[in-house]
């Protein structure tokens, strides 16, 4: 499966974005997927993930003000972002696990967008 990343952008401490994962094929419904971020510096650390039938885990960090959904008929999974932080500042990279539940590590997921970049500001 090939996903395409989209939606970021530079945004006000407080703000709002809302990235979008777009799946090529047709066994999008089959996946888990996950949200992951990178910043400058830092290690890959994980964001939320959603699995097959719909169950979510976010980052304690996120957690309360992201939310991830998908939508299998669009192929496409989500990640709704309120009340940014500067923190939040990353590369945000979408990922796919072939795999009924989600998980955390980024080492159990099978394919990777190309992220696209969130920058927050003071």
């Amino acid at each position: 499966v090939q996903l395409q990343a989209s939606g970021g952008g530079l945004v006000q401490a407080g703000g709002s974005l809302r990235l979008s994962c777009a799946a090529s094929g047709r066994t999008f419904s089959t996946y888990a997927m996950g949200w992951f971020r990178q910043a400058p510096g830092k290690e890959r650390e994980f964001v939320a993930a959603i699995s097959r039938s719909g169950s979510t885990y976010y980052a304690d960090s996120v957690k309360g003000r992201f939310t991830i959904t998908r939508d299998n008929v669009k192929n496409t999974v989500y990640l709704q972002m309120s009340s940014l932080k500067p923190e939040d500042t990353a590369v945000y990279y979408c990922a796919a696990r072939r795999s009924l539940i989600y998980s955390s590590s980024a080492s159990l997921y099978d394919y990777w967008g190309q992220g696209t970049q969130v920058t927050v500001s003071s």
